[in-house]
């Protein structure tokens, strides 16, 4: 857990495993807001077309790579809100979050929305980020 990280997940609520309920930032510390990603690949291309597990992965290495380049890495993430294509079965996805994010007890809170679309109809998730990083 970062200085200045907290995360909140009161005994009278009911015990989240694989996200927190809140988490709360205290200090000098650097906010990164990384806005929806998708599964693109360095070169403009659509990576794994129909398949949510392997998409998820993609976006997932997206965001990685982001936070590298600002000094940071996914434990510093505070907050996603997953956008995910109708009719698609979350659990694939969250089984290729399971894979990246590993064991790390220190869950960000998780928003997952359906929605109908995306900004490409071949793209099935969406996935935004709020990290903090100490100064």
């Amino acid at each position: 857990m970062a200085d200045g990280i907290s995360y909140v997940n009161p005994e009278e609520l009911y015990q989240p495993r694989g996200y927190s309920h809140a988490v709360r930032v205290r200090g000098n510390n650097s906010t990164i807001y990384i806005g929806g990603m998708n599964s693109i690949d360095k070169d403009g291309t659509v990576v794994a077309k129909g398949n949510l597990k392997a998409q998820t992965r993609q976006v997932l290495e997206n965001i990685r790579t982001i936070l590298s380049a600002a000094g940071a890495e996914l434990s510093t993430i505070v907050k996603f809100t997953i956008y995910l294509v109708q009719g698609q079965d979350p659990r694939e996805g969250v089984a290729a979050f399971q894979e990246i994010w590993g064991h790390n007890p220190d869950y960000p809170v998780i928003t997952v929305v359906f929605v109908a679309g995306l900004g490409h109809p071949d793209w099935l998730v969406e996935i935004e980020a709020v990290a903090v990083v100490p100064e």
